[in-house]
């Protein structure tokens, strides 16, 4: 276990942020920092990027998936980044209706070292018109 957390602890290093570490689940929160209006009133909650990697194998691969607000404008640099780098994009919708500006939200996955999975998600983050925050 000490492992786990270990290798946890480096995955949220590579975003500078924290983790939390829950039944096999590593995770960590970050936000987008821009204003957004649900609506007419304003939201923070509503444009979150959420990381994890859960069911590490003894190989060093996990299952890992991300879930990303973006901008509508930003969908194309970021979606070719993620793609380009081999992950696998298998969402993109919207959660909210009445949103200023329109966010979307991408979900993305693979298979593969979490740490590796969280070098391509920072590497894909440089396409965005600001970087997610802790």
């Amino acid at each position: 276990m000490d492992s786990f957390n270990n290798l946890c602890h480096q995955f949220a290093a590579i975003f500078h942020a924290k983790s939390t570490s829950n039944h096999g689940v590593c995770s960590v929160s970050l936000h987008r920092n821009f204003s957004v209006f649900v609506q007419g009133r304003t939201s923070t909650s509503v444009v979150p990027v959420g990381i994890s990697f859960e069911a590490l194998d003894q190989h060093g691969y996990a299952l890992n998936l991300a879930e990303i607000a973006i901008l509508e404008e930003e969908v194309p640099a970021f979606m070719h980044s993620i793609v380009q780098q081999g992950l696998m994009v298998s969402a993109l919708h919207n959660h909210w209706i009445f949103m200023n500006p329109h966010i979307l939200y991408m979900h993305i996955q693979s298979v593969e070292p979490p740490l590796q999975f969280a070098r391509k998600i920072v590497n894909a983050f440089s396409s965005l018109s600001s970087l997610p925050i802790s």
